[in-house]
């Protein structure tokens, strides 16, 4: 697809500074990108990459020194701009499976809205409900009276266990288990592991979304929940009673233990451990490969168990002096045998 640079401005809402004319076909990175390619700045720290690079237009932001004869889309967040751009420019395209697929197998019962799509091989059980444009991939399970909401997009070999609830606009990747089994045993008197029957669901808020490969376990006898707008990464693991509360980002290779709460707009980086039972305030953010072993307030946190940045980072500086300090108390030892009387 080509475009021209005012149409791209009028698009995006960005404003034009050069060519209006200029035709782009492409997006790529700064080092990479041609006359015909768009790409942008967002971070000053490769403004030299921007002055060398042959990219017919760049994204910029407002303080960003513009440079004579070239092209640059202004905007206060270049990077949502170049999004936007690459949107337009590269067109997802639209599966071969439209429709419902004649190898998808779907319980007389269940009930779908308007435009739903249900790829090949996909199982539908009983007392489902799939809102209008819903769209569910290749092999994709759905257990008996889950609820589905509007323009979710489930995609292949995704599966979705019985009485689960999907708001609208959810997307799960390839390989999400919503719903497996939490994991919760009792010994018995020969200390045997016998098995509680897990019996409750998980609850999916409107606009969440959950990668690849990621499993979000349903809860003994209530309900595992997500609430609305959360982001959550390939291959973590929700244990069951987990609540994540609005907006949450939860990076690759997490774990969050059961019974778990964390707050609106928590952040947590990747392989992160928290313990069962604590609770991350609103506005929480744990570096990655913290273990959260008990509840923390709003601010920032890093290290196993996880403790305040600031203080993290000066126990750093420590260890990282450990030998130093070590030599010095030799001297200091040394000096002081001397400074003693002979026995």
């Amino acid at each position: 697809m080509s475009v021209t640079l005012k149409e791209l401005a009028q698009q995006t809402s960005a404003v034009l500074f050069g060519d209006p004319h200029t035709v782009v076909l492409g997006v790529n990175t700064l080092d990479s990108a041609t006359e015909s390619d768009v790409s942008f700045l967002a971070n000053s720290r490769y403004s030299q990459a921007m002055k060398q690079s042959s990219a017919g237009v760049i994204c910029v932001d407002p303080t960003t020194p513009l440079i004579e004869g070239r092209n640059f889309l202004i905007a206060e967040n270049p990077s949502r701009i170049f999004q936007q751009i690459a949107e337009i420019l590269l067109s997802k395209g639209n599966s071969g499976f439209l429709g419902i697929h004649p190898t998808a197998v779907i319980h007389e019962t269940a009930v779908l809205g308007k435009d739903v799509h249900i790829g090949p091989y996909a199982v539908i059980d009983r007392g489902v409900h799939i809102g209008n444009g819903t769209i569910l991939g290749a092999h994709v399970s759905v257990g008996y009276e889950v609820f589905i909401g509007a323009n979710c997009y489930c995609h292949p070999s995704s599966i979705i266990r019985e009485r689960c609830q999907l708001g609208n606009r959810v997307i799960l990747q390839p390989g999400v288990i919503i719903g497996s089994c939490g994991f919760g045993f009792i010994p018995n008197a020969q200390g045997h592991h016998q098995k509680l029957e897990q019996l409750g669901i998980v609850v999916l808020e409107d606009d969440v979304e959950v990668g690849a490969n990621t499993t979000v376990d349903r809860s003994r006898f209530k309900e595992t929940r997500i609430r609305k707008g959360s982001k959550i990464d390939n291959l973590c693991q929700i244990a069951h009673n987990v609540e994540i509360g609005e907006h949450n980002v939860i990076a690759a290779q997490t774990g969050i233990a059961g019974s778990a709460k964390t707050g609106n707009y928590v952040v947590i980086g990747g392989q992160v451990g928290v313990a069962g039972h604590v609770e991350l305030e609103g506005g929480v953010m744990v570096a990655a490969r913290a273990g959260v072993s008990k509840s923390l307030k709003k601010g920032k946190y890093r290290g196993s168990p996880a403790m305040p940045l600031r203080e993290y980072q000066r126990h750093e500086v420590y260890i990282r002096k450990i030998e130093e300090y070590f030599e010095r108390i030799k001297i200091l030892e040394k000096k002081l045998e001397e400074l003693s009387p002979s026995a």
